[in-house]
């Protein structure tokens, strides 16, 4: 089956079922092993620089004048003859949309299925993961993976439950300038991984908030996943954060850089190894620290 892929998450899924030889188009923002590096990427973001401040402000001017984030390339797009186009219907801001997608499906011959990915949820990570098997027809390899990350997030809960490890309430900012709290699935991951999300709610978007509030909600412990950055770029972002009554309060508390990209703001098999990170970070005693290609302290940890 010849497989396009319109969103990272969708790329990552079909590589963790196996079906990574599959891929006939893949998004600019996919991650690939190098025996697939050649797929045709056919899709590009309108929103160039890499500031927290400068994309919030392009993405607020596109969004509001009802314009895509995103360009796909149609032609190069319809020469890969897909038989299955995979794409999202969660987040406007973070993947071609599905309008789109489904558009440029119907005006190919023969047009292909559209499956569309919704995850907004832990558990709706691992659906999609059955989504994009099913469309792929070969159900028994996404049954076996989510198996699998089942069982991987079973071993964080029943060590937290053995040692009846405390929650200590966290802050995951998603975006930094101006600060987001974290949305859908990264609540629900923190809460699987030992801790509680005072500002997000699982399943619900991220939302702007205030210094004054967060200083009200006083967290433990604070983690930087700005959504799609790297560990580099978190670091870095954190660290030029223009608001200096916001960084230097975010500074007397342990403090976490993530590498958000591949453990948070992707909705695939990456956010269980993120659940594993964060249960790290949380509670090093129980499952030791963090490998340092996945997260960074910049202060003191708990």
């Amino acid at each position: 089956m010849r497989v396009a892929a319109l969103l990272p998450a969708a790329t990552d899924i079909v590589i963790a079922l196996g079906a990574g030889e599959q891929l006939v188009a893949v998004t600019h923002a996919c991650s690939l092993p190098v025996g697939l590096a050649a797929i045709p990427r056919v899709t590009s973001s309108r929103v160039e620089g890499a500031a927290a401040g400068t994309v919030d402000a392009q993405v607020s001017d596109l969004s509001g004048a009802g314009a895509p984030l995103f360009d796909l390339d149609e032609a190069t797009l319809a020469a890969q003859r897909p038989d299955v186009i995979l794409t999202q219907a969660v987040c406007d801001v973070c993947a071609v949309r599905e309008g789109d997608a489904r558009a440029v499906a119907s005006r190919m011959t023969p047009s292909p299925p559209v499956a569309t990915l919704g995850a907004r949820t832990v558990d709706g990570i691992l659906e999609d993961c059955m989504t994009v098997a099913r469309a792929l027809e070969i159900p028994e390899e996404g049954e076996e993976l989510v198996a699998g990350l089942r069982n991987r997030m079973g071993v964080v809960h029943r060590t937290l439950e053995q040692a009846k490890a405390p929650r200590h309430g966290v802050l995951v900012l998603e975006w930094t300038d101006p600060p987001f709290n974290a949305g859908h699935w990264v609540p629900d991951a923190v809460r699987r991984a030992g801790g509680t999300e005072l500002f997000g709610e699982a399943g619900e978007p991220s939302r702007r908030i205030k210094f004054d509030d967060l200083r009200r909600r006083d967290p433990a412990l604070i983690i930087v996943a700005p959504c799609g950055y790297s560990l580099a770029d978190t670091v870095r972002e954190t660290e030029s954060i223009e608001d200096a009554h916001l960084l230097s309060w975010m500074r007397t508390k342990p403090l976490w850089a993530v590498d958000a990209n591949r453990l948070l703001s992707s909705p695939g098999p990456g956010v269980i190894r993120g659940i594993e990170v964060l249960a790290r970070i949380l509670h090093p005693t129980l499952f030791g620290h963090p490998d340092p290609r996945d997260a960074v302290a910049l202060t003191s940890g708990l």
